[in-house]
């Protein structure tokens, strides 16, 4: 099957890795930019938000992407990570309590003493199968192990059979998944999807585990980040890469960074924005089309489990005709 991929970010690099594994023949239509994916360090947390939910497919997706990172390492390639486990402070027992009614049976976890935190925490739920990962590294990797056809460019309109690009080249396959996040939201969002901007500071240190309530701080390639995704959702790409990051929220960030660590410490050395799609969008649309876009900030813990199950569907339906 002759599979083409509009996104070259971690949904579109893991359906055409995928797909690859599974002996189609890709292309990859990436414009080459503007990619959430490429985030220093994407944390791997099933326990989202500072509510402490579990999503059904956390476990799983977590799982899925280390092992991946581990396949993708045994082939050569380098990618940044550890599954050093993730620390998720709370701040008082009610937090706790609600929290733990949260966390399913199967998913290993403990709770320990705030040692090491800065003072104001009750406790520390210690999640041993998290980690991090270099997102840019990530996405390379599964880019090149695919061995898809790299196309640059930028669609601006695709059906069941191909795409038009910006300057009138033409695509044509047997089927289309459309991964383009925010930057291609046209492509694969009906109207409504809400774009979300948000900011890592570079730091030149951090700790060996990341931690994180309300912003994360982690590990990284070269020394460590400390970002989250808090800016008011916006209308489009443009608008919410246009804020920036305003004087308020890198106050805010910093706020939340000291309450994890003392980062008087550690300097920072720049910064990183990226921004993100909701609500998700997973399968095929009315006219043929696949989607997986809008993972928002789960695309490293659910990203390749659901490529690798989209992957699957497409070729359910071929097998029907």
């Amino acid at each position: 099957m002759k599979l083409l991929v509009v996104g070259g970010g971690i949904a579109g690099a893991s359906v055409a890795y995928f797909a690859s594994q599974h002996g189609h023949t890709v292309t990859l239509l990436d414009a080459g930019g503007n990619r959430s994916s490429d985030v220093p360090a994407a944390l791997l947390n099933p326990v989202r938000g500072q509510s402490g939910k579990v999503e059904a497919l956390a476990l799983d997706g977590l799982r899925c992407t280390f092992a991946l990172i581990r396949e993708l390492k045994g082939a050569g390639h380098a990618i940044p990570h550890a599954q050093s486990g993730v620390l998720r402070p709370v701040p008082d027992a009610k937090t706790q309590r609600k929290w733990a009614t949260n966390l399913p049976a199967e998913l290993p976890h403990s709770w320990r003493e705030p040692d090491g935190l800065p003072p104001g925490w009750h406790s520390t739920l210690h999640l041993p199968e998290g980690g991090w990962v270099s997102g840019a590294a990530l996405v390379e990797a599964l880019k090149a192990a695919s061995g898809a056809r790299l196309v640059r460019g930028q669609a601006q309109h695709v059906s069941a059979t191909g795409a038009v690009l910006v300057g009138g080249e033409t695509l044509s396959a047997d089927a289309v998944v459309c991964c383009g996040g925010s930057f291609g939201a046209s492509l694969s969002q009906p109207d409504g999807a809400t774009h979300r901007a948000g900011s890592l500071l570079l730091l030149s240190d951090a700790p060996d585990q990341p931690r994180s309530y309300g912003a994360y701080l982690s590990p990284a390639a070269t020394g460590g980040v400390l970002g989250a995704t808090f800016e008011a959702p916006a209308a489009s790409h443009a608008e919410a890469l246009a804020q920036g990051l305003p004087l308020k929220s890198l106050d805010w960030l910093l706020g939340k960074g000291a309450a994890l660590a003392d980062l008087r410490v550690v300097s920072v050395t720049g910064r990183w924005t990226g921004v993100r799609l909701s609500p998700l969008r997973h399968g095929p649309d009315a006219a043929g089309v696949w989607h997986l876009s809008g993972l928002g900030s789960k695309g490293f813990l659910l990203g390749p489990l659901l490529a690798r199950g989209l992957v699957g569907g497409i070729e359910a339906k071929a097998r029907k005709g």
